[in-house]
């Protein structure tokens, strides 16, 4: 039985955490941070992307496999962030679901398939360019 208080008072204090978050997002400043770091490396991520197919397409390939590096490295970096909170959820941690993640994952999502098709994208041109030889 006092277990099953104790359990009853820890979901009831992470209902309560859960309400405070959802009527002032902002106010949790580590997940705010980890939030706005992922819109960071999300951009991050598409915007090498997007140098290395510029740098392919005038053909210097070593700097666009260089950037694909870059765009993988802070990939990386988000995934991190991602297995945090979904580590925290799997051990009953409350992870708040707003748009501000929302916004937060589209930019991690669209980066990723940005970084995709880059990587498709100066294999093409340089396939193009050995042709052209």
């Amino acid at each position: 039985m006092a277990a099953t208080i104790e359990t009853l008072e820890k979901d009831i204090e992470a209902i309560k955490s859960q309400l405070e978050l959802a009527s002032n997002p902002m106010a949790d400043e580590k997940r705010m941070e980890m939030v706005m770091g992922l819109i960071m490396h999300g951009g991050s991520i598409k915007g090498y992307a997007l140098q290395a197919i510029k740098a392919a397409r005038e053909g210097d390939f070593d700097a666009a496999k260089n950037f694909l590096q870059q765009s993988a490295d802070e990939d990386k970096l988000a995934h991190d962030s991602q297995t945090e909170m979904l580590t925290k959820a799997a051990q009953g941690e409350p992870v708040p679901i707003d748009i501000y993640m929302v916004h937060a994952q589209d930019h991690v999502m669209t980066g990723i398939a940005t970084r995709d098709l880059a990587v498709e994208m100066v294999a093409l041109y340089q396939k193009l360019a050995d042709e052209n030889k």
